[in-house]
């Protein structure tokens, strides 16, 4: 399942993704992952939340993060949950199919693997895409 967390900066969307991992980790039976740009979460998050900072990584590119999520699950088969705050930062040079694209893998990769993924986009809601309002 793919669930995305969209608005304009200041419009809440980290607010929400930290209540909603919070909530996760407190539910969760397996282990919970947030990928963000930088560290800005660390004292936000339960520390029972694996947080990974993209910029160690250099995960600039789609096609990166998907190899980066597949080689999470493929470490560690107990994740239940992954978040991807600020998920434009982290791409550096986002496309709008590229992303439409990228959802949609998500969701069939987490139907797959039986993981929730959730991502934050900085984008007007009146601005998203179809495919990217199945998942709001």
């Amino acid at each position: 399942m793919v669930k995305v967390i969209m608005g304009l900066k200041g419009s809440g969307k980290t607010k929400k993704l930290i209540e909603s991992i919070n909530a996760t980790v407190e539910k969760s039976e397996g282990s919970v992952v947030c990928i963000e740009k930088g560290t800005a979460l660390r004292y936000d998050v339960t520390n029972r939340c694996r947080l990974i900072d993209a910029g160690e990584y250099q995960l600039y590119g789609y096609t990166f993060l998907k190899g980066f999520l597949c080689g999470l699950h493929a470490g560690n088969f107990d994740i239940t949950d992954i978040y991807i705050d600020s998920f434009y930062k982290i791409i550096a040079q986002p496309e709008e199919d590229k992303t439409d694209e990228f959802l949609t893998w998500c969701d069939a990769f987490g139907a797959a693997n039986n993981v929730n993924v959730t991502v934050s986009l900085s984008q007007d809601v009146s601005t998203a895409t179809e495919t990217m309002k199945k998942y709001l």
